[in-house]
Parts: C-alpha cells; sequence; structure tokens
C-alpha cells in the first residue's frame, strides 16, 4: 500500500468560524490548533500546511477555570535593562482579548516556519461582527458537550 503525500498546490482550504462564548480557554485552543494543523483531515501530512482558516468571534467571552485570572501572568521584556514587564491574565482580558486567544493557540502550534504560517491563518475578534463574510465561514462547534 502506497502512502499519498499532499503536495502545498493541493490542498483544499476552508473557513471555519468558532463563536468563544462560554468556551474554556486551553480546550477551545487546542481544537483550534488541530484544525489550523489540518489534523482534522485525512490528508495530514505534517511536512505541509493544509490546514483551514478559522474565524473566532466573541473572544471577550472566553472563560477560564480555577484562580487563572489572578494567578496566571503574562510576561514579556522590552529589550531595556530591567524592563520585565509583566500582567495577569483578568488585566489582558480586559485590555486585549484577542491576544490571549491568539496566544493560547500559537503555544499548541509547532515553533518553526510552517507554525507562523499556520497562526496567520487564525484570525480573532472581540465582538460578534467580522470582515470575512465574503468567504462565507461556516460555523463550527468546538465543545465536546
Amino acid at each position: 500500500m502506497k502512502t499519498a503525500f499532499v503536495k502545498k498546490e493541493d490542498t483544499q482550504r476552508n473557513w471555519y468560524m468558532a463563536d468563544a462564548t462560554g468556551q474554556t480557554l486551553g480546550r477551545f485552543a487546542s481544537r483550534i490548533a488541530k484544525i489550523l494543523m489540518g489534523k482534522h483531515k485525512p490528508t495530514y501530512t505534517p511536512n505541509v500546511d493544509n490546514g483551514d482558516f478559522v474565524v473566532v468571534i466573541n473572544a471577550e467571552k472566553i472563560r477560564v477555570t480555577g484562580k487563572k485570572l489572578t494567578d496566571k501572568i503574562y510576561y514579556h521584556h522590552t529589550g531595556y535593562i530591567g524592563n520585565l514587564k509583566a500582567e495577569t491574565l483578568k488585566e489582558r482580558l480586559e485590555k486585549e482579548p484577542e491576544a490571549v486567544i491568539i496566544d493560547a493557540v500559537w503555544g499548541m502550534l509547532p515553533k518553526t516556519r510552517l507554525g507562523k504560517k499556520m497562526i496567520k491563518k487564525l484570525k480573532v475578534y472581540r465582538g460578534s461582527e467580522h470582515p470575512h463574510k465574503a468567504q462565507n465561514p461556516e460555523p463550527i462547534q468546538l465543545s465536546k458537550r
């Protein structure tokens, strides 16, 4: 039996729309990462980006469990000496909830050139409005319930 490898030119990309309302952050992000990588397709090939586009709406309505709102801290360094900045998940959700979802999904993708291409197919929006109506994204239910 021969193994068929998918080429970059042969990939068919679909657009999906996921609603983050009431979803748990980590579980939601892992399911999105699976779609971005193309693992939901029978033609999955690890060295080819054959994943689909995902539009996430209502990013501010994502939920987390436990005490993560106060205990989870995001760090970044400005590049200057002594300028390590820190903010909690609660502060970050108030300021930019889109970045919280993007960071969670990025943590589940490969850190290669391929992973950088995959994360560009993720579009996250704060409210229910998005500019991708022309692509006709089909709604997808990402909860296991």
